[in-house]
């Protein structure tokens, strides 16, 4: 819960405050968003299976946003970072919706 409320209070004070993003860091900004995006729908499905532990929220959510931000880094340093930053989102977008679909069957049970 305090996971959530900080997420909240991340996202207002972020919207409140426009702050400015450094252009060396543009690219990765959406890669991490969504990266962290993933570790809090997989927190939410974890925490309605009965089974979240706050250690391996807090692992996965900086884990997720660093391997993905890596592996952008990565395919800039390549010159195909295009393709791996799309490579990210898809998978990371998969594993968003599936673990949407999983909270949307424990909550409506459909």
């Amino acid at each position: 819960m305090i996971a959530a409320l900080g997420l909240l209070v991340g996202v207002v004070l972020g919207l409140l405050l426009q702050p400015d993003v450094p252009l060396w860091l543009e690219a990765y900004l959406p890669i991490a968003v969504v990266a962290a995006l993933d570790a809090v729908f997989g927190a939410l499905r974890a925490y309605l299976d009965g089974i979240f532990d706050d250690k391996v929220f807090v692992v996965s959510f900086f884990s997720n946003v660093v391997i993905a931000a890596s592996i952008v880094y990565l395919g800039d340093k390549l010159g195909v970072g295009g393709q791996l930053s799309t490579g990210v989102i898809v998978v990371l977008g998969i594993r968003i919706f599936s673990n949407a679909a999983a909270i949307r069957r424990h909550l409506f049970h459909a």
